[in-house]
């Protein structure tokens, strides 16, 4: 009965992804309309359709708006779907990349970067932000099975608290110690201004292959989130995707880091706003969040533009503020199952 009622939402999920992609595209040429300069839709296809095109507006299109909205969906998309893969890896509805020490391991690397490599340059950048992302969810679990710990829902959070509380802490001294604390709170306050080409180019390939493997293991992804035993007795190697899919996690993290700095929240909230259209498939839970965690980057980054223009309201701001009370509505509502 279960199975046959998950065959039948997953009938409908090319029509969700449709309508969700729709919206999108939508909400996109409304974001690049605002601003603190209204833009009209003849520039806008004049900037996408027509090359040879150019006044004052279509300028501000090319240069400004269109790289750093793509930029927010790429974002959005990176930490939709490593929130979706880690709550599933780990069967837990409160895993978010900024809650298990992923986010807070790929900031620490920044400041390691501005400190000592601060020629590296914006590809030396999000490399780093790979190798801290990496380091800070090994940390996690590392602590959990050093001290011999079952993988609790409510373990995991704490540990990624410590880990992150340490990692914040470790980023906070290198700042101070080498006087770079307000480069480095420039990039992690979150934002997407200056986003140019140059960075998309850079971070998207990283987040297109993050996007796939997670796409192309999602069946498996099904599997392991409802019992690992019944994934083994099924032939897989559940060692090597597990592996692969924290892979995923650690590119799409480390590159969302590496253009916006720390948005806390965006993996938590966006994968159960999903789960209410697409269940429990994961074949439909990830496209979905792909596309839904595009829509609220670019929701925010508008409203970020649009609540006190011409001057800009910090995106990661405007997430906290939506993100907390839906966190704590989580907590809430699955809090006796958490011990």
């Amino acid at each position: 009965m279960k199975t046959s009622a998950s065959t039948r939402v997953f009938r409908f999920f090319p029509f969700k992804l449709l309508l969700s992609l729709i919206a999108l595209a939508l909400l996109f040429v409304g974001s690049i309309l605002l601003g603190a300069k209204n833009i009209s839709l003849p520039d806008i296809w004049s900037a996408l359709f027509v090359p040879g095109a150019t006044n004052a507006d279509i300028s501000i299109i090319r240069d400004l708006r269109l790289p750093r909205e793509i930029g927010g969906m790429l974002v959005g998309a990176a930490l939709g779907v490593s929130g979706a893969v880690m709550q599933g890896l780990t069967r837990n509805p409160l895993a978010d990349p900024g809650l298990l020490g992923v986010t807070a391991g790929a900031n620490a690397a920044l400041a390691v970067v501005f400190a000592f490599f601060p020629a590296v340059g914006y590809f030396g950048v999000m490399i780093a932000c790979f190798i801290g992302a990496a380091f800070g969810v090994t940390f996690v679990f590392g602590l959990l099975a050093l001290r011999g710990k079952t993988l609790s829902p409510l373990r995991m959070i704490l540990a990624g608290a410590a880990v992150s509380a340490l990692l914040a802490a470790a980023a906070d001294t290198i700042a101070l110690e080498f006087k770079i604390s307000k480069s480095v709170s420039m990039w992690t306050s979150g934002g997407l201004i200056g986003t140019s080409w140059g960075q998309l180019q850079t971070i998207a390939p990283a987040i297109v292959l993050g996007l796939a493997v997670a796409l192309l293991l999602s069946r498996h992804l099904t599997i392991l989130s409802l019992n690992e035993s019944t994934a083994v007795g099924l032939g897989l190697n559940t060692g090597w995707i597990k592996v692969a899919l924290y892979a995923a996690i650690t590119l799409l993290t480390g590159a969302a880091v590496a253009l916006v700095g720390n948005l806390a929240f965006v993996g938590l909230m966006i994968p159960h706003l999903v789960r209410i259209f697409a269940g429990t498939d994961y074949r439909s839970i990830l496209p979905l969040s792909a596309v839904f965690g595009a829509a609220f980057m670019i929701i925010a980054d508008t409203l970020g533009r649009m609540l006190n223009a011409p001057l800009e309201t910090p995106v990661a701001a405007i997430v906290a503020v939506l993100g907390l009370p839906f966190f704590l509505f989580i907590v809430r509502k699955g809090g006796k199952g958490l011990s």
